[in-house]
């Protein structure tokens, strides 16, 4: 289904920021390239953007923008992971993953004290997905081994997750984000998710505690 869109000039009378603003948080990277869209209308060439998206991060802009500086947005909405590291203590106490989940993750993520943020982020994903029922225990252990053999190949290019399924066999996959991808017959996506949407969420999990 076709992305609903919505105007600049939509955009800025709904969430009241001017063009200027507009203009210097695209520069700042705090809104992607890719989401000003040309596109022809009866004035002439317009811009839109992907409505849900660009609402979504104007709402946490307009939200954040008074505590942290537009460089401290701009990391904190960018798909490439920070050198940030965290104990395995602060994970579980904090809320950010599950003990459970860490103690089943260890055995193919290694076990440690503190772990990278890349690390963080793949037990971030593989709690979620066990806590939604989405996945089951054998499926995350082929999360993690895909998540840890193939995320650096995208170089901090955004990517998504899916999960595919097949007469009870599963597969993993890191595809471009957005990209078509074609199955034969009987095959079913499980799961398709947004890596940078889960960094910026994680990003902020850990920003905001």
């Amino acid at each position: 289904m076709e992305e609903e869109l919505i105007s600049k000039k939509e955009l800025l009378e709904l969430t009241g920021i001017s063009y200027g603003q507009l203009y210097r948080w695209k520069r700042k990277n705090l809104v992607p390239e890719e989401w000003f869209i040309r596109k022809s209308a009866f004035t002439g060439q317009e811009t839109f953007f992907p409505k849900r998206k660009m609402l979504d991060r104007m709402d946490k802009i307009l939200d954040m923008k008074e505590d942290l500086s537009l460089d401290e947005l701009a990391n904190m909405f960018s798909p490439v992971p920070t050198d940030l590291s965290i104990s395995k203590t602060d994970l579980v106490e904090r809320n950010i993953v599950s003990l459970i989940t860490i103690e089943y993750a260890e055995p193919y993520i290694g076990r440690s004290d503190v772990y990278r943020f890349e690390q963080i982020l793949s037990l971030f994903l593989l709690d979620r997905c066990l806590q939604s029922g989405e996945l089951n225990l054998d499926e995350g252990k082929i999360l993690l081994q895909t998540f840890g053999e193939h995320y650096t190949k995208f170089e901090g290019k955004n990517c998504d997750l899916m999960f595919i399924r097949k007469m009870g066999v599963s597969a993993c996959l890191l595809v471009a984000a957005g990209s078509e991808i074609y199955f034969e017959n009987g095959v079913k996506i499980i799961l398709r998710d947004n890596i940078s949407k889960r960094i910026e969420e994680l990003k902020l999990t850990i920003g905001m505690m």
